[in-house]
C-alpha cells in the first residue's frame, strides 16, 4: 500500500511538473538552428520571403535558421519532408497557398494531410495579384474587357503560371464570375507570360504585383484591376476586382506550420517571435519591395483563415479537374 501511494505521488509530481518543464524549454527556445522547409526552389518567391522573414527571426533568436528548399510534385515533396520531422519545434514548414488549396485535390492519396498532420503557428505574408492587359488590347476596365470578350469570343487570352497555381485559379474564378469569354494559356513562370503580353501576342496576364511592377511603371502593360478587397495606398488608381464583382479577393500567401505534436508552449513562443519579426520596420520594408505584405495572426486566426481559403477555392479547383 505504501509503495502504491509513493508511485501515485511520483506520477502526480511528474504530471504537475510537465507543463512547467515545457514552459521552461519554450522560454529558452531555440538553443540550436531551426530548419524552415519551403516548397520553392532557391531564388523563388517562397524562398526569398522565407529568407527575409527568418533572417530577422535569426537575429531575435541569436540562432540563424536554415532554409531548406524542397521543390517539386506540386508542393508534396516539402509536405512529406516536413511531416516526417520530429515535433520539437526545430523543423518548421512554410508552404505556399497552393499546398492548402490544390495539393489535397491533386494528391488525395498523399500520406501527409496538411490540415491533420500540422499545427498552424502563424500567418506570414501575402501578395496581391494584378490583372493587366497589353496596351494594344484597347481596354481600361473589367467592364470593357467583358464587352470585348463578348464581341470577340475565344480571342481574348490570359497568361498565368501553370494550371493549378493561384494566378491560374484566379483567372478561372474571374472568367466564371465576370462571365467573360477568356482562354487560359499556361506558362512555366510569370516572366515568360509577361513577355508575350508586352509583345501583344497574349491579351492579358494575372500575376503577383512584384513580378509586374517594373512593367506597370514603364507602361509596357496596363493594370486594370487588383485582386485585393481594397485599393493599395501606393496604387490608388488601380481599382479592385471587388468593385466590379463584390467580395472577390485573391492573393498568394504563406503560413508557418509545425509538425503535429509540437508542444503548445513552443508554438506560442514562435508565434510571438514571428509577430515581432513581421512588425519590424526593416522586415516590412524588405517585403514591400517584393510587393509582399506582412500580416501577423495568432495560431487560431491562422487556422480559421486556412480553412476559409480552402472552402473558397475548393469548387474552383474541382471545376478545373484536379479531383480524382
Amino acid at each position: 500500500m505504501a509503495k502504491t501511494r509513493l508511485l501515485c505521488k511520483v506520477a502526480w509530481f511528474i504530471c504537475a511538473m510537465s507543463p512547467l518543464t515545457t514552459q521552461g524549454v519554450a522560454q529558452d527556445f531555440p538553443t540550436r538552428p531551426v530548419k524552415i522547409i519551403t516548397q520553392g526552389a532557391a531564388g523563388s518567391g517562397p524562398d526569398v520571403v522565407a529568407r527575409v522573414v527568418f533572417d530577422q527571426l535569426g537575429r531575435q533568436w541569436n540562432q540563424q535558421p536554415v532554409i531548406v528548399n524542397a521543390p517539386g510534385a506540386g508542393g508534396s515533396t516539402a509536405a512529406r519532408q516536413a511531416g516526417a520531422a520530429s515535433p520539437d519545434g526545430y523543423t518548421l514548414y512554410m508552404p505556399a497557398a497552393s499546398s492548402f488549396i490544390v495539393m489535397p485535390e491533386m494528391f488525395p492519396s498523399l500520406p501527409v494531410d496538411i490540415f491533420r498532420d500540422f499545427t498552424p503557428i502563424g500567418f506570414v505574408a501575402e501578395q496581391p495579384f494584378v490583372v493587366a492587359v497589353s496596351p494594344s488590347l484597347g481596354v481600361s476596365t473589367l467592364a470593357e474587357l467583358l464587352a470585348l470578350s463578348n464581341k470577340k469570343p475565344g480571342e481574348i487570352t490570359y497568361a498565368a503560371n501553370s494550371r493549378g497555381t493561384l494566378p491560374s485559379l484566379t483567372g478561372e474564378r474571374l472568367r466564371t464570375e465576370l462571365g467573360a469569354d477568356l482562354t487560359f494559356i499556361p506558362y512555366p513562370g510569370g516572366a515568360a507570360g509577361l513577355q508575350d503580353v508586352m509583345g501583344g501576342r497574349v491579351s492579358m496576364i494575372i500575376e503577383g504585383l512584384g513580378t509586374l511592377l517594373g512593367s506597370i511603371r514603364s507602361g509596357a502593360i496596363k493594370p486594370i484591376a487588383m485582386t485585393w478587397l481594397k485599393r493599395l495606398p501606393d496604387f490608388p488608381e488601380i481599382p479592385t476586382v471587388a468593385e466590379t464583382i463584390p467580395g472577390f479577393s485573391a492573393s498568394g500567401w504563406f503560413a508557418l506550420l509545425a509538425p503535429k505534436g509540437t508542444p503548445d508552449a513552443i508554438v506560442r513562443k514562435v508565434n510571438q517571435d514571428l509577430k515581432a519579426a513581421l512588425e519590424n520596420a526593416e522586415t516590412q520594408q524588405k517585403l514591400e519591395t517584393l510587393a509582399t505584405f506582412a500580416r501577423p495572426m495568432t495560431p487560431e486566426q491562422t487556422a480559421e483563415f486556412l480553412r476559409a481559403e480552402q472552402q473558397v477555392w475548393k469548387p474552383v479547383v474541382r471545376a478545373v479537374g484536379f479531383s480524382q
